[in-house]
């Protein structure tokens, strides 16, 4: 398999592993997920290739969907967890839930 194919699945892994946690509560899965997906596009970026090798480019679009859910996921519970800091600011945390377990 090209080097460039190897780091796409990696970076396909590594959005998949991000979905997933950010489904739960755990803001270290989520920072660790994060950070994994933040190696992997830079591997991805290092080899230069996904911008010649056909093959490559081919990988990069089937994923921009995955890419795109991702980014939009990562956003909406964002201006949820904004949302919700809102809350406890405006009452205090007595009367509103913390946003992450500890």
């Amino acid at each position: 398999m090209p080097l460039g194919l190897a780091a796409l699945d990696d970076l396909f892994d590594a959005f998949e592993d991000l979905r997933e946690v950010l489904d739960g509560y755990d803001a270290l899965a989520i920072e660790t997920a994060s950070n994994r997906v933040s190696h992997a596009a830079a591997a991805v970026r290092a080899i230069g290739a996904w911008r010649s090798d056909p093959a490559v480019v081919e990988r990069l679009s089937a994923m921009l969907p995955l890419l795109e859910s991702a980014r939009v996921r990562v956003n909406l519970l964002s201006d949820h967890v904004g949302q919700r800091l809102s809350i406890l600011a405006a009452h205090g945390a007595q009367r509103a839930p913390l946003t992450y377990g500890r």
